[in-house]
């Protein structure tokens, strides 16, 4: 098969397709108070947020967390995040966005670091999953890079050119992992990091996904 002519986005999923930041502080001050560490708000939150997460912990403690603190936090978050993600929906908009992305004749994939055993029936559940070429979440353990995950979604993505490429997500790590693969970026300020810190990175920055849909078929022509 050869490479489609088409451009193609590939999406993230927390924070930008899913509107989960209620989820997401709500878990994070669980797991801080299994360290004792006083809650924090989500502006606080989107501030301070980077990956790998254990150097998220560090900015908060002044110190990495230990193996067996880091293990603890990991399993008290995601514990909380499944109570809480009950309660979140899709960004306003995503279900117009995505079927007219697709009824254009342009394809799109989803490349999570969530779980991909919790990713893929929570996808499926909101009756999306049909708009894409592929769902993809993390396998194996949490806190390592999207850089090396968007490598091995790329080369399953057969047919697809990433410099026809643009991967949509909240989070500097979304424009590092499509710059690793040839891949251009579009980053979105309704997610886990705060505008000022999206805009250090050196990609287009927006406040809607509807602009972001916009820039990547810009981006891509």
């Amino acid at each position: 098969m050869g490479k489609q002519s088409g451009a193609h986005i590939v999406w993230d999923w927390n924070g930008t397709l899913f509107h989960d930041n209620d989820a997401i502080i709500g878990a994070t001050n669980a797991a801080f108070g299994e360290l004792g560490l006083a809650p924090i708000t989500i502006e606080q939150y989107r501030a301070m947020y980077c990956v790998p997460v254990p150097k998220f912990y560090e900015r908060l403690l002044g110190r990495l967390p230990t193996d067996a603190e880091w293990e603890v936090m990991d399993v008290t978050f995601h514990r909380h995040y499944a109570e809480h993600r009950v309660s979140c929906g899709l960004t306003e908009g995503v279900g117009e966005l995505l079927s007219g992305w697709r009824s254009a004749g342009r394809s799109q994939s989803l490349l999570s670091m969530y779980t991909h055993d919790e990713l893929v029936p929570l996808v499926r559940g909101f009756g999306i999953e049909a708009h894409f070429l592929r769902v993809d979440g993390r396998v194996g353990p949490s806190g390592g890079s999207k850089a090396e995950h968007m490598v091995r979604h790329i080369e399953a993505l057969a047919g697809v050119d990433p410099t026809r490429t643009v991967v949509i997500g909240d989070a500097a790590d979304d424009a590092v992992a499509a710059l690793h693969v040839g891949a251009r970026a579009v980053l979105y300020t309704g997610g886990s990091h705060s505008r000022a810190s999206l805009e250090t990175v050196g990609v287009p920055v927006v406040d809607s996904l509807a602009e972001a849909v916009a820039e990547a078929e810009r981006l891509a022509a």
